[in-house]
C-alpha cells in the first residue's frame, strides 16, 4: 500500500483565539444549545394525567412527553416525518450557504468548542500549549495536562448522564444512579456515552470533520457556483505580483497597488484560528467546516491596516468572478417547497391525530355458534384506545344488524376507559336470521363508538361481518 493510500497523521492542531461576530455568534449557539440540552430534563409540566417531566421518553409504557404533546408507538410516522424534514432542510441550507450546520450547529463542533474552551483555560492560548506539548513531561505538564483531561472526563460524564436522564424522572433517575439502583441500562448507555464523548471531544477532534463525518464527502454534490461559501478573495488578496508582508514601504495600500501586490499581509491568522488547521487561500476545502471564524481574523486584520474588510468572506463563486448570485434557481426552489411541504405535513399530521382509536376482530376459534332457539352467535375482540389526557366514557352499538343484539358482559351499555390507555374486551353478536328470502353466509354491519364524557371526539366506525351457517 502507497504512503498516498495511507491518512497520515499531522500535528494536533492548536487554533488560536479570536474575536469578531462570527465568534459571538458561535458563542452563543453553544451557550443555547447546552443550556437547552443539560437544563430541560429537569424541567417539570404539569399534565392531567402521566410523568410531571417537560421532555419524556418512556420506553416501559411506549409514550414520548413533550409539552402537551404526547407520542404513542403507533405516531411513528411522525418521526418519519421529521427526519425528511430535518433531511430537506440541510439540503435547503447547504445549497444556499455550504456548510453552515458543520461550523455552528453539529454536536461535534459544540463539544469540541467546548473541550477547547477548557484547555485553553487551563493550558492557555494557542504559543502556551504549543510550548506545552514540547516540553519535557514534569510537575507543570502533568497538572495541566491532568487537569484538563480530568474535566473533559466530567463533562463527558455530564453528557452521558444527562443523555441518560430524557428516558426517565431526571430526579428519581439521578437518585438511583449515584446509589447503584439505576437499570443497567441506564449506566451502560451513560458509559458510552462518555467515552464516545470523549474520544471525539477531546482527542479525535477535527479528524471526525475530516476522515469520519460522511457529510463532509458529499457536500460538494449540493454545491453550486451560486452557494455561498467562506472564500478568499485571490484577485484582491493575490493582485498580480503575489501577497507580501507589510514591511517597509509596503504599509501603505497605494504602494502594494502600485507594485502588484494584493491585500494580504500573509500574517497566517486565518490560518491560526481555523479548528481544523486549513489554509483558506487554498480555496475551497473538504475539511471547511464554514465556521467563519478565518473571516473574523481576517476582518480584525484589516481594520488594524485601516483597509476594507471582506478579504475573507461568505461569498458564491460567481461574486467572485464579478457576476451577479442567483438564490431562486431550480435546485435551490425545490429543497425550499419540499422543506415547507414536509414542515406542514408533519404539522398537519400532529394536529390532526385522532384521540379515540377503535378496532374490531372477529373471533374465528368457532367462527359462529347456532343456539337452541335456531339464533346465531358471533364473537369479536373490541380494543378502544383513549388517547387522550382524561377519561372517557362510550357507549358501543350495531348498525346495519337489524334485531341483532350486543353482549359485553358486565358493560351492557357504558364503557370506560382511562386517560392515555387502552381497554380490550369480548363482544358477542346474537342475530336470529330471517327465514325467507335469499340468505348470505355473510352480513356486512358495522360497530359504532360513540363517546358520551371526556374530551369533544368523533364516533368511530368499523365495519365487520357476522357469518352465518
Amino acid at each position: 500500500m502507497s504512503n498516498e493510500q495511507i491518512i497520515q497523521p499531522h500535528t494536533k492542531v492548536q487554533p488560536r483565539s479570536v474575536q469578531g461576530r462570527f465568534r459571538t455568534l458561535k458563542t452563543g449557539i453553544l451557550i443555547f444549545a447546552y443550556a437547552m440540552f443539560f437544563i430541560l430534563p429537569w424541567l417539570r409540566w404539569e399534565r392531567p394525567y402521566g410523568p410531571d417531566q417537560l421532555i419524556l421518553f418512556d420506553i416501559p409504557a411506549r409514550r414520548y412527553y413533550l409539552f402537551d404533546l404526547v407520542m404513542h408507538a403507533q405516531d411513528v410516522f411522525w418521526l418519519t416525518a421529521l427526519l425528511f424534514l430535518a433531511a430537506v432542510l440541510l439540503f435547503f441550507v447547504t445549497t444556499l450557504l455550504g456548510r453552515v450546520f458543520c461550523g455552528y450547529f453539529c454536536f461535534q463542533t459544540l463539544w469540541v468548542d467546548a473541550f477547547r474552551f477548557i484547555e485553553s483555560k487551563i493550558q492557555g492560548d494557542r504559543v502556551a500549549r504549543i510550548r506545552l506539548d514540547k516540553q519535557p513531561w514534569n510537575g507543570e505538564k502533568v497538572l495541566k495536562k491532568g487537569g484538563t483531561h480530568a474535566l473533559w472526563l466530567l463533562l463527558s460524564f455530564w453528557t452521558g448522564l444527562t443523555f441518560v436522564l430524557y428516558w426517565g424522572d431526571a430526579f428519581e433517575l439521578t437518585a438511583q444512579f449515584f446509589t447503584g439502583q439505576a437499570p443497567t441500562a441506564a449506566y451502560g448507555t451513560a458509559f458510552i456515552l462518555m467515552t464516545t464523548t470523549y474520544l471525539a471531544a477531546g482527542w479525535m477532534q477535527e479528524y471526525v470533520c475530516i476522515h469520519i463525518c460522511p457529510y463532509s464527502r458529499f457536500q460538494s454534490v449540493m454545491f453550486d457556483i451560486d452557494t455561498l461559501i467562506v472564500s478568499y478573495d485571490k484577485n484582491r488578496g493575490e493582485g498580480t505580483t503575489g501577497r507580501i508582508k507589510p514591511i517597509k514601504d509596503m504599509r501603505e495600500r497605494d504602494n502594494r497597488v502600485a507594485q502588484g501586490h494584493g491585500d494580504c499581509i500573509d500574517c497566517g491568522y486565518c490560518v491560526q484560528v481555523c479548528p481544523t488547521g486549513i489554509d483558506i487561500r487554498d480555496g475551497l476545502q473538504i475539511s471547511c467546516i464554514h465556521c467563519a471564524l478565518c473571516i473574523d481574523a481576517c476582518d480584525s486584520i484589516m481594520d488594524k491596516q485601516g483597509w476594507p474588510r471582506g478579504l475573507v468572506r461568505y461569498t458564491s463563486e460567481n461574486e467572485l468572478g464579478g457576476k451577479k448570485t442567483q438564490f431562486l434557481k431550480l435546485r435551490t426552489v425545490g429543497y425550499g417547497i419540499a422543506t415547507l411541504l414536509a414542515s406542514v405535513y408533519l404539522v398537519w399530521m400532529i394536529s390532526s391525530t385522532k384521540q379515540l382509536e377503535l378496532s374490531i376482530v372477529q373471533v374465528r376459534n368457532p367462527l359462529f355458534v347456532t343456539l337452541s332457539d335456531g339464533r346465531v352467535r358471533n364473537s369479536y375482540e373490541v380494543k378502544i384506545n383513549n388517547k387522550a389526557m382524561a377519561p372517557a366514557r362510550y357507549k358501543l352499538e350495531l348498525e346495519g344488524l337489524e334485531g341483532a343484539e350486543l353482549s359485553l358482559g358486565n358493560n351492557v351499555s357504558d364503557i370506560v376507559v382511562k386517560p392515555d390507555s387502552s381497554l380490550r374486551l369480548y363482544a358477542q353478536v346474537i342475530y336470529m336470521p330471517p327465514t325467507t328470502g335469499s340468505i348470505s353466509k355473510n352480513r356486512e354491519f358495522t360497530f359504532k363508538l360513540t363517546p358520551l364524557e371526556g374530551e369533544v371526539q368523533q364516533p368511530e366506525v368499523v365495519i365487520s361481518h357476522f357469518m352465518l351457517p
